[in-house]
């Protein structure tokens, strides 16, 4: 079987959580203590998330090789990336991705303490805490207080109303399920959580679709829940 290591926190994980529940192959799901170095220490690797172990023993530490490689990993039906979308979409997609990444690790740092492993974890906040103020020089409440310029930042650097539009028209990225749905609902959907933050409604329709469509729970490790 093919096992996910993971922080409960990281939407990274989570868009490998949904191409695995498209193509309804069994996951193993690990999810990580925040002090857990033996479980990387076992595996031979850096400490990171998420850290993929395919049934055969390589381990992946990239979700976005992954999702360019899903249909070769796991070959069964239905295909997500080959016929499905082309090189130049996806290249494009995961442009927007590399603009848009220093502001999303901006909003989503402010939401861990709402994840099993941080938030329920006292140690594990100071801890948590303490490199988000190195990170980004400051502390995890200024970041929550900053939450409203950085998300209409992203909403600027995506044409957020624009997306959400071409969502609901199309009901998936391309128009039918892909590894592109994979990758934004994944990113996504943990923006809703913020206090006074409300994504475009066709958006919040248009995750359901891909939460149902790869029958998987994004909301599963939210300690709000």
């Amino acid at each position: 079987m093919h096992t996910l290591y993971h922080f409960a926190h990281d939407p990274r994980a989570q868009r490998l959580r949904l191409a695995f529940g498209a193509k309804r192959v069994p996951l193993d799901l690990k999810t990580l203590d925040w002090f857990d170095d033996e479980t990387f220490f076992d595996l031979g690797i850096a400490r990171q998330s998420p850290v993929l172990r395919s049934a055969d023993g390589r381990l992946h530490t990239n979700s976005i090789d992954v999702l360019a490689e899903i249909d070769r990993l796991l070959p069964g039906e239905p295909p997500l990336r080959d016929r499905v979308i082309d090189d130049a979409a996806w290249a494009a997609l995961l442009d927007w991705r590399t603009r848009v990444d220093a502001v999303l690790e901006r909003l989503y740092a402010p939401l861990a303490p709402g994840f099993h492993g941080i938030g329920d974890d006292t140690e594990a906040l100071d801890d948590f805490k303490a490199g988000v103020r190195h990170r980004f020089g400051m502390t995890l409440e200024e970041l929550a207080n900053d939450r409203y310029d950085g998300f209409n930042q992203f909403s600027r650097l995506s044409r957020l109303p624009d997306l959400a539009r071409h969502l609901a028209g199309e009901r998936f990225y391309v128009g039918r399920l892909s590894i592109a749905d994979c990758l934004l609902a994944a990113d996504l959907y943990p923006l809703q959580m913020h206090d006074g933050i409300n994504l475009p409604v066709d958006m919040l329709y248009y995750l359901r679709r891909v939460e149902e469509a790869c029958d998987i729970d994004l909301n599963r490790d939210w300690l709000a829940k």
